[in-house]
């Protein structure tokens, strides 16, 4: 059992865990490829799969918080960010972390604004 829900409504936001970006449905889990710009892709792919459990999608979410091992990496992740994301872009802070969950290179929790239907 997990200490933590995936993904919880409140009213019309639905507020997504930080997702890591793991592979799931293989053998085993593990992260994807491409360092921190593949890891984010693949957390983003995640995300959009939960945010649709709770009748969401990507175009809902307003507000994201990413955590990053390496301030470096960063205009990596912005190609990825609006690569995945159109505008109007979700708002979003970003911070770098000394060190993240199973090791991952990058982490984000995202607000998703969705009336219930």
């Amino acid at each position: 059992m997990r200490p933590y829900s995936p993904w919880r409504r409140a009213g019309d936001f639905v507020i997504i865990s930080g997702q890591l970006g793991l592979v799931y449905g293989g053998p085993k889990v593990d992260f994807a490829e491409g360092g921190t710009a593949g890891q984010l892709r693949q957390l983003l792919t995640n995300a959009e799969g939960l945010l649709k459990e709770a009748g969401a999608t990507l175009a809902d979410v307003v507000k994201a918080t990413m955590f990053v091992l390496d301030m470096d990496d960063f205009a990596a992740c912005n190609e990825v960010w609006v690569d995945v994301f159109k505008d109007p872009l979700p708002t979003r802070s970003a911070f770098a972390v000394k060190e993240l969950p199973l090791g991952a290179k990058v982490e984000v929790e995202f607000w998703a604004y969705s009336p219930a239907r």
